[in-house]
């Protein structure tokens, strides 16, 4: 069974500023969250916690090269990409999640 993909409104206009190489990288491996979107053997995906307020929904990042870092969510069938960032910026985000 593969997964949706859903880019959020504030992600997909960070996709779209960037260069046509960046944005065709980054494209292709959120992409890849169709197949598998849970941490596995690869350490590319990563759950990181579940949202103030919210425990039942958990935050997962995915790193794309060394250059971007996407947060996501899992409901049902669909992967919500909630933001993409560089990843100078995702890691100072990480205790703010």
């Amino acid at each position: 069974m593969s997964y949706e993909i859903a880019v959020q409104r504030k992600s997909a206009e960070f996709l779209n500023s960037l260069d046509d190489k960046s944005r065709r990288i980054v494209r292709t491996r959120l992409a890849t969250l169709s197949d598998d979107p849970y941490p596995g053997k690869s350490g590319d995906k990563e759950l990181i916690k579940s949202p103030k307020g919210r425990p039942d929904e958990k935050v997962y990042r995915l790193h794309i090269g060394r250059s971007f870092t996407a947060f996501y969510t899992i409901r049902e069938r669909t992967v919500y990409i909630t933001e993409i960032m560089t990843i100078e910026q995702a890691h100072k985000k990480y205790g703010i999640l």
